[in-house]
């Protein structure tokens, strides 16, 4: 079911983002060589719970910590561990969300540990960019069709494959709800975007083919071909005459 958001639950939407951003904004000041990725979960899951927030993603389904980092050809639901270190040129995905007082926000980023290569550096940065090619032309009476199909083309235009089995989502009291939000596309196709709904854009960006497979841990999907992968999300309110990104 689609859900349209009063002013009072944007509001605690607006607030719930700005605990993810700030949350992601002081892990890229705290990431570098030589860290686990648990030391990083702990620093996100502090930071939430110091901002009277819940870290959303901790025990949903099942899931143990409170984000998710996925490094080099990871493209999402990476388990953070203190077993998993974190090397110079690596480029490591960070998924976060958080709860306040009910509503859900949620964002991603891929940063870049040390020097990265520059074939690393351009994935992430066209996976960045992808996001705001599709946000260009949002607004009330868009299609997903459309909004997939911008991000699609201008990903695909740098010969990148875009993850066709994870998609982004709608997002309100609940971390998930609908509708889903390809990051591909035909344009003049899909559902109207309406006034006041909010959804989770989250292109999922492969160096190489766009195929992904999940391993034994029955969370960390990866690329099919071992090749690096992107990940850049945000949580975006549809207005009339385009967008507030609740996450920036």
């Amino acid at each position: 079911m689609i859900t349209i958001k009063s002013d009072y639950e944007i509001q605690l939407m607006r607030k719930a983002n700005q605990i993810v951003r700030d949350t992601l904004n002081l892990l890229e000041d705290k990431i570098k060589e030589g860290m686990t990725t648990a030391q990083l979960n702990k620093i996100a899951h502090d930071y939430i719970v110091k901002c009277d927030a819940i870290p959303s993603f901790l025990g949903y389904s099942g899931f143990p910590a409170s984000i998710c980092t996925s490094i080099n050809e990871q493209v999402v639901h990476g388990i953070p561990s203190d077993k998993v270190v974190i090397k110079e040129g690596d480029i490591v995905s960070v998924d976060c969300g958080s709860i306040y007082k009910g509503y859900n926000g949620d964002a991603a980023r891929t940063f870049m540990i040390g020097k990265v290569s520059e074939e690393k550096a351009k994935l992430v940065e066209v996976t960045k960019q992808s996001f705001f090619e599709g946000v260009k032309i949002l607004k009330e009476g868009v299609r997903l069709g459309d909004l997939g199909h911008a991000i699609q083309s201008y990903a695909e235009s740098h010969g990148y494959g875009v993850v066709r089995a994870l998609v982004g989502h709608g997002i309100g009291k609940e971390m998930h709800e609908d509708p889903e939000v390809p990051n591909y596309g035909r344009e003049g196709h899909g559902m109207r975007l309406r006034k006041n709904m909010t959804i989770a854009i989250e292109p999922m960006i492969n160096m190489g083919t766009h195929e992904v497979y999940m391993l034994n841990d029955g969370w960390t999907v990866v690329t099919a071909d071992g090749m690096p992968s992107a990940h850049y999300e945000n949580t975006v309110w549809i207005k009339e005459d385009g967008v507030e990104i609740l996450s920036l």
